[in-house]
């Protein structure tokens, strides 16, 4: 440690790294002709032993993603050992871009951000289609075994002080002064569990209801700094599909495995393969050892009893519990951390929370926390980049677009869309004065599912003559009953086409 500030002595943004290295840290460096610099490693001998190199980019960006710093210039590269590895890297790297959700989301108009909300986003009527059609999936799945609530966003010092947010969090929390003490001592929540926890305690409970499962969609906020916000998939605003189980230990293997089976299945809905983690006790948390010994070995033994496989991920629990992570794989093989499970034994403890057991005397009951989409706004941002903003059926904001072809059928063309819209499929009629070839090519690239063309026999017919995204020119003649069925039967099934 002493030989590293010396060697970097006249660098005070690389002495600053230094002294965030624990003590017992091995500070390696690498070398190339004069130019030495931190590396923490792992290293290759020499770089020609790296045969396939790419730069890739350059950017700018602030010391630690504070815009109160120094902008320093990031130089972005990668190198493989085979050429067919690097060839495929950057094909992936080139669908990303093709896919970002930032573009698309401008194009397909989902969504904005302006200065005057910073890490919060705008939703477009079509925008905000798509998250509610979202939301309301998992509501509709939630309908018969969870409880849906709705609590404040906003709560004095003294609830995260009792959950123990105010020590490990509070540089995190957009704090708001109270008007009457004059400090700081209030904030917008950044999580919802403490307000379940205040809400449970506010009742009697027996052993006979539980588990007892609270959801919430409520708003919250944190105070990411504005060099890490990154469209939807970081914010500062958000909302998270967030569930809070109360249940009494034995139910612990039971109820995990419910949980699980709810998850996979909801990422099988979208065509998203997971894969399970174990992470355990950090090194900043609450609670003793003794207590994290009966956390980890409740959940890890629920978790093996599902005979699902998993990796390990030591120390990288919540700082209040145990837990098991769910990384999915989207369409172009990039893993992303989604749902969690976690086993929380010190909330009970700190809420004082009960319920009536078996023998007439109080208990603590065990508390799980689970999210499935996570953030319902990095959600979508990473729905948006794997279907390429070509939504399935049920989940587009538009999901069928009539066109008439001249202007002497343009009535037959408002009567389709009205029946459409009265069996409840998302319609639009566009009757610009453009050509239907631009009006068709406006569609696609609006990534529209169905367009229903609407011409003179199609008119005398009752039928429309129906062009499928990706199609092409190709297109066929159904009538306006079976186009209704096909929908609403994707719809309902939550089909992954067209």
């Amino acid at each position: 440690m002493d030989e590293a500030r010396k060697r970097f002595a006249d660098d005070p943004l690389k002495l600053e790294r230094i002294a965030d290295f624990p003590d017992d840290e091995i500070i390696s460096t690498y070398t190339d002709g004069p130019f030495v610099d931190l590396c923490r490693g792992p290293h290759v001998p020499d770089t020609g032993r790296v045969k396939h190199v790419k730069l890739l980019s350059i950017a700018g960006a602030y010391w630690r993603g504070d815009v109160k710093r120094q902008m320093l210039q990031r130089i972005y590269g990668t190198a493989f050992f085979k050429k067919d590895e690097l060839d495929a890297h950057l094909h992936r790297l080139e669908e990303a871009k093709r896919r970002d959700h930032r573009v698309l989301g401008k194009a397909l108009d989902l969504f904005q951000f302006f200065p005057h909300a910073p890490g919060a986003a705008f939703w477009t009527p079509r925008g905000t289609q798509l998250y509610n059609t979202l939301v309301g999936f998992v509501q509709e799945r939630q309908r018969r075994d969870f409880l849906e609530i709705k609590t404040p966003l906003l709560y004095n010092k003294r609830l995260w002080e009792q959950s123990g947010h105010w020590g490990k969090y509070r540089e995190n929390m957009f704090l708001v002064m109270d008007s009457e003490t004059g400090e700081h001592d209030m904030s917008l929540k950044p999580m919802n569990c403490p307000s379940h926890h205040v809400y449970y305690a506010a009742h009697k409970h027996s052993y006979r209801e539980l588990p007892l499962r609270y959801v919430t969609f409520d708003v919250l906020h944190r105070n990411e700094v504005s060099g890490a916000l990154s469209g939807l998939t970081r914010v500062r605003q958000f909302a998270q599909d967030d569930c809070h189980v109360y249940l009494r230990e034995d139910q612990i293997a039971g109820e995990v495995n419910f949980l699980m089976q709810f998850i996979l299945a909801y990422y099988e809905t979208f065509g998203l393969a997971a894969k399970l983690k174990f992470a355990t006790r950090p090194e900043q948390r609450i609670g003793d050892d003794d207590m994290w010994d009966r956390a980890e070995g409740a959940l890890r033994a629920a978790l093996d009893a599902t005979g699902m496989p998993y990796e390990l991920k030591e120390g990288d629990g919540a700082f209040y519990g145990p837990k098991i992570d769910f990384d999915v794989t989207d369409s172009i093989g990039r893993a992303w951390q989604l749902g969690t499970i976690q086993l929380d034994y010190a909330a009970p403890e700190r809420f004082e929370l009960v319920y009536t057991g078996e023998d007439n005397t109080e208990h603590r009951p065990v508390v799980i926390h689970r999210a499935v989409s996570g953030s319902m706004e990095r959600f979508i941002a990473i729905l948006i980049e794997h279907f390429a903003g070509a939504f399935p059926t049920w989940l587009a904001p538009e999901q069928v677009r009539v066109m008439a072809i001249t202007d002497e059928v343009i009535d037959a063309a408002r009567a389709v869309r009205d029946r459409l819209r009265e069996a409840g499929v998302r319609v639009h009629l566009d009757d610009r004065n453009e050509t239907l070839n631009y009006r068709v090519r406006d569609a696609e690239m609006q990534k529209i599912p169905y367009m229903a063309v609407v011409g003179r026999r199609e008119a005398e017919e009752g039928t429309v003559a129906l062009r499928v995204r990706g199609t092409g020119k190709k297109q066929e003649t159904l009538t306006l009953e079976a186009l209704i069925e096909r929908i609403t039967s994707e719809s309902a099934s939550r089909a992954l086409v067209p």
